[in-house]
């Protein structure tokens, strides 16, 4: 997963409690109703507001939801522990955890689509977030190569698309069911791979 996409919008400061409102109030119906029934006129009126406070934080309906459901996973990376595998699991969990959110599990197909037909708004989000979540792990991953644990040649990117991938996956087609299985194997698997390095 990422972290929440960076909101725009003109003028007065922003009233984070009304921010907070609206951002439930997307995530509650993207539960109820769907994403394509996620308005948001829809949202407007369940948060108990006008349409343009909305459109004041947000420029459409996909930059909501995607501060809706990216922001369930936006708080602090997993604080490095010194022992990589340990490390992995969390984050492994972590992005589990963040997928499997109903909101996420229903907005995501979405935004998927949306992305396939407007790269430009996908190459926004990856500069928002995806690419800050890289760097967290290339600095985990250099600090466990200071302490022999890891490969200082290892893919760290591929490395991220494997846990963003296999956790995604998991998480549309199964939810949290057997996550702690799940997530070992997963980080068993990121663990093997930081000790090799990259091919070629």
């Amino acid at each position: 997963m990422t972290q929440a996409t960076a909101r725009t919008g003109p003028g007065r400061p922003r009233d984070p409690h009304l921010d907070a409102q609206v951002l439930k109030a997307a995530q509650e119906l993207l539960v109820r109703d769907g994403y394509q029934a996620t308005t948001i006129a829809a949202v407007a009126r369940r948060a108990g507001v006008v349409t343009t406070s909305i459109y004041r934080r947000w420029p459409g309906k996909r930059a909501l939801v995607e501060e809706a459901v990216f922001a369930l996973d936006s708080a602090n990376h997993p604080a490095p522990t010194g022992d990589l595998r340990a490390d992995l699991l969390a984050w492994t969990h972590l992005f589990l955890a963040a997928a499997a959110h109903p909101a996420a599990r229903s907005a995501i197909p979405g935004l998927l689509s949306e992305y396939h037909d407007d790269q430009e708004s996908y190459r926004r989000l990856l500069d928002g977030g995806e690419r800050p979540t890289i760097a967290a792990l290339r600095e985990l991953l250099t600090a466990a190569a200071d302490s022999g644990q890891a490969d200082r040649a290892c893919d760290v990117e591929a490395i991220f698309e494997f846990l963003r991938g296999a956790t995604l996956m998991r998480a549309l087609t199964h939810g949290t069911e057997d996550a702690d299985h799940f997530s070992r194997r997963i980080a068993d698997a990121l663990y093997a791979v930081a000790q090799t390095p990259t091919s070629g």
